[in-house]
């Protein structure tokens, strides 16, 4: 029993030396990020362009394709919807196979192959491979577009457009996109029954023959290759793939409000209203403030621990979650916050959301919280080049934005080297709280009241087709609302 005592004694005492001996108010010194190897990337360009990346991986077998166009987005003004719908017709038959044929063979090999107004792509077993890419060249090279899926389409996208008018969330991006954008911009236009019945099939078969062009594209293929085989096919399928000029597109740049301003969309139907702040940046993959921008953006609003999430949500209960995005982009870049609420609590929303922008702006984040943010995204980097298809979306992204080869060997260490100061410049840069549109998608009866009593910010109105209106009274409010109901 002594004996059992004594040791006892002795094990606690050495507990307490080992925690003596750790100060935990101490913050550890970070290690250095570690190094990553990305799989390795062959690539080759045809004589006709066409700029190939293949990345050889025999885990599991199988292989996948994919084509990206890289074009610049085209205003289609009266006749939005022509490359969309140009995109939904590729792949239905071509001269040598029938659109039934094709998807039963697809089908019966236990395969995928997708075609889009900016690309294609397939996956398969290794085994069937040869044949799925056949399928899918021939379907970029040589699809017919036929008078009978012609009008199919428009019937089914005719259909999906009425649908779309009793959905808010569908009409707050519509209306979102036309504000931030400008409805003269390929960003900020959308689809109208009119515009899509302006679309005829001589069109679409011009936009195929002018847009639909290898010169400007990119073909990756990863999985269980052999690249030198995969080389010669590659060459015997797309080699043949005419390429052509591509037309010059030029649309107005993206302009934000002098003063940030409140936009009202009434839609009666609305159970919750939908707010978005937003407003347009210039940032691009690989810019000096690229890496500050996405680690200030992470702590913001980036997932469950952020400070949008954790203030409307877990504080408040005003959403079932509140983010924010940073959308870079060689074209049109934006930043925009995010929440679906209750009504009742839109104005209330509003101000914490923009409280939590301005906090971001005006005062250094915490170390924990830079810390945090860093340790997130080393960990999401490191599990994601594990797998094949990272590295070719890698050497992808180095070709379209220009990047240095090294620009993802040196990702974590550009994260690490982030600091407090980075992340409110970037904060103040990208977020910009004095010149941001509040779009407010939602229920006027509900709603109006408490904004118009409670907000600072000016209010101007908006239809469902992002047309400025006046302010609705509450007489026509209510008559449009008995009136969405009935239908």
């Amino acid at each position: 029993m002594k004996t059992k005592i004594i040791t006892l004694i002795t094990i606690l005492a050495m507990s307490f030396v080992s925690t003596a001996q750790i100060d935990r108010s101490i913050q550890p010194t970070p290690t250095s990020a570690p190094k990553v190897k990305l799989g390795k990337v062959e690539k080759f360009t045809l004589p006709n362009g066409l700029q190939v990346i293949m990345v050889e991986n025999h885990k599991l077998p199988r292989a996948s394709a994919s084509l990206t166009i890289d074009n610049k987005p085209v205003f289609e003004a009266n006749k939005a919807g022509v490359a969309s719908m140009m995109g939904s017709l590729l792949g239905r038959g071509t001269p040598s196979i029938s659109k039934d044929d094709f998807n039963e063979k697809v089908d019966y090999l236990g395969a995928y192959v997708n075609f889009y107004s900016s690309g294609a792509s397939a996956s398969s077993l290794k085994k069937y491979f040869p044949e799925i890419i056949a399928l899918m060249a021939d379907g970029i090279k040589n699809s017919t577009f036929t008078q009978e899926e012609f009008n199919k389409e428009v019937k089914v996208t005719l259909d999906g457009l009425k649908s779309e008018e009793k959905s808010v969330t569908a009409i707050a991006r519509r209306v979102e996109n036309a504000l931030i954008y400008g409805k003269k911009h390929p960003y900020g236009e959308f689809i109208s029954k009119e515009t899509i019945e302006n679309i005829s099939l001589a069109d679409v078969q011009k936009n195929f023959n002018t847009y639909y062009k290898p010169n400007n594209a990119y073909l990756v293929i990863v999985g269980d290759i052999n690249p030198s085989k995969t080389k010669k096919m590659v060459t015997k399928l797309f080699g043949d793939w005419k390429k052509g000029t591509i037309p010059a597109n030029s649309f107005e740049k993206p302009k934000n409000v002098k003063n940030t301003q409140i936009n009202f969309i009434d839609m009666p139907n609305a159970v919750q209203s939908e707010i978005v702040v937003a407003n347009n940046i210039n940032l691009k993959l690989g810019d000096k403030d690229y890496y500050a921008a996405i680690v200030a953006n992470t702590i913001l609003g980036g997932g469950g621990t952020a400070r949008l999430f954790l203030n409307l949500r877990e504080d408040k209960g005003y959403t079932y979650g509140s983010y924010s995005s940073v959308r870079q982009s060689r074209i049109a870049a934006t930043f925009r916050a995010t929440a679906s609420v209750r009504n009742i609590v839109t104005d209330s929303s509003v101000v914490e959301i923009m409280k939590e922008i301005h906090e971001i702006r005006t005062q250094k984040v915490s170390p924990e919280e830079l810390k945090n943010a860093k340790a997130k995204y080393v960990g999401d980097f490191v599990m994601e080049v594990q797998k094949p298809v990272t590295a070719a979306r890698y050497a992808l992204n180095i070709a379209l934005y220009n990047l240095p080869e090294n620009f993802y060997e040196n990702y974590l260490k550009n994260i690490n080297a982030v600091t407090l100061e980075d992340v409110q410049n970037a904060a103040i840069n990208y977020f910009k709280a004095d010149k941001a549109r509040i779009i407010i998608t939602g229920k006027a009866t509900d709603v109006l009241e408490n904004l118009t009593k409670n907000n600072t910010y000016p209010i101007q109105y908006f239809d469902t087709q992002a047309n400025k209106i006046s302010k609705p009274t509450m007489k026509s409010v209510e008559k449009s609302a008995v009136k969405s109901r009935i239908k």
